[in-house]
């Protein structure tokens, strides 16, 4: 029975990736690597610290003794500067498959399942062709004649098809977006930013949801995945007929926005829609933002010629983000920090999810005015069959944020105000 490797075991998808493991009875063992936090209690885990931003031949002694069939590689070292980013991560995936060459354990590796993201195909960069399939052509160096920012996912993958090539074994790449879930002591996580200003909203006056982006984006359509999802699909891929040496979008199935999830947020936390929801003067008293990307073009240059959208705006305009209310500018507001302080000391909520909630990356996914929709024909195409409802994933997330005392208990709550 194969054992597995896991790494960025204690994050949002690496631990639900050991979650599913622990549930499959193929694998016996099951290492969980991390700096420090052991992650899960269960007799199949056997927890391993590791510092991935060590050299090859510390990793070597750290991993003494651990063997697997299949790794899952989840972890990611985030920074501000792109090419950093890409230094960063490219050095923690090449310094581990040192390790594992170092040790000849890379004789025993069948799959290595490495987990990436719609960056892949410029999604943060602007506007990018819909659906995205994972035929579409990189952001390379001056691509579409554009000079685009280095994105680490591609120089990862580069490093693993060399490693596997070599070691005579198969890797696969997942393409999830905007993933939720929970993992303890990880704020990184869209769900968290949102149920914490929706709780907010709703002890304010009024309890109103003013959506904090532009119209465009209200109604622009987007895919999701579910951290649970997402595993259950790299234990597939892990042993899958024909998705060797592949790369794979991996989103719920379900298209959704925010005009049908908004008004559901709404009710979920006992809050009023406002009447006009775009209306400029209904929201005076808060900050709104335009913020225009550091890139000049959208990645949907790239096809615009074979669209006949070459010298269309919806190609050539500077990408810019249009928020109405800037969720930075709101999470420092003083009124609402007094309503967090109160809620956090009449619930007993922790404070570090507040100041490690990812605010900046609610700006980005609010404040963008393009769908974000990848086909999964694909992986359907070789038997995935994998399907969760997005709604469904968002309020299991808010429930488990609940329960870590994250966010308020929401029948209280709703009670209190």
């Amino acid at each position: 029975m194969p054992a597995a490797i896991v790494t960025g075991a204690t994050g949002i998808t690496g631990s639900a990736i050991v979650r599913h493991l622990i549930k499959d009875p193929s694998y016996t063992k099951i290492y969980s690597l991390s700096r420090s936090n052991a992650g899960l209690d269960h007799p199949k885990v056997q927890h391993v610290h590791l510092d991935l931003q060590g050299n090859s031949d510390h990793m070597a002694k750290d991993l003494a003794g651990v063997s697997a069939e299949h790794i899952f590689f989840c972890a990611y070292l985030p920074n501000d500067d792109p090419g950093e980013t890409d230094r960063i991560n490219a050095a923690m995936l090449s310094s581990f498959l040192s390790a594992l060459t170092k040790m000849g354990e890379d004789k025993h590796i069948k799959r290595f399942v490495l987990t990436c993201g719609f960056k892949q195909y410029g999604v943060h960069l602007g506007r990018v062709k819909q659906p995205s399939l994972e035929s579409d052509p990189l952001l390379l160096d001056s691509a579409g004649g554009v000079s685009w920012p280095p994105i680490f996912y591609y120089t990862q993958q580069q490093i693993l098809a060399k490693a596997a090539k070599a070691g005579n074994w198969e890797w696969v790449c997942t393409l999830p977006e905007d993933v939720l879930g929970f993992a303890k002591g990880n704020f990184m996580n869209e769900a968290t930013a949102i149920g914490l200003y929706c709780v907010v909203c709703k002890a304010s006056p009024g309890s109103e949801l003013p959506f904090p982006g532009n119209k465009d984006n209200y109604l622009t359509f987007n895919t999701w995945t579910s951290a649970n999802l997402h595993a259950q699909f790299c234990l597939w891929a892990a042993k899958a007929a024909g998705a060797g040496n592949e790369i794979f979008n991996v989103t719920n199935g379900d298209s959704e926005s925010f005009q049908n999830l908004w008004p559901k947020l709404a009710e979920r936390f006992g809050c009023k829609i406002p009447d006009q929801m775009f209306s400029n003067s209904g929201f005076k008293d808060y900050e709104s933002s335009t913020i225009q990307l550091k890139n000049t073009q959208h990645p949907l240059i790239l096809h615009a010629k074979n669209m006949g959208l070459a010298k269309d705006p919806i190609a050539t305009d500077a990408p810019t983000l249009r928020l109405q209310i800037d969720p930075e500018k709101w999470a420092k507001r003083s009124d609402v920090n007094e309503i967090w302080a109160r809620l956090r000391k009449q619930y007993g909520l922790d404070q570090m999810a507040w100041e490690k909630a990812t605010w900046d990356f609610l700006t980005f996914v609010l404040g963008r005015d393009w769908n974000c929709i990848g086909s999964m024909s694909k992986a359907r195409k070789l038997g995935w069959t994998g399907y969760a409802d997005t709604w469904d994933e968002l309020v299991d997330t808010f429930e488990r944020l609940e329960e870590a005392g994250i966010l308020p208990p929401l029948q209280q709550l709703k009670h209190d105000y």
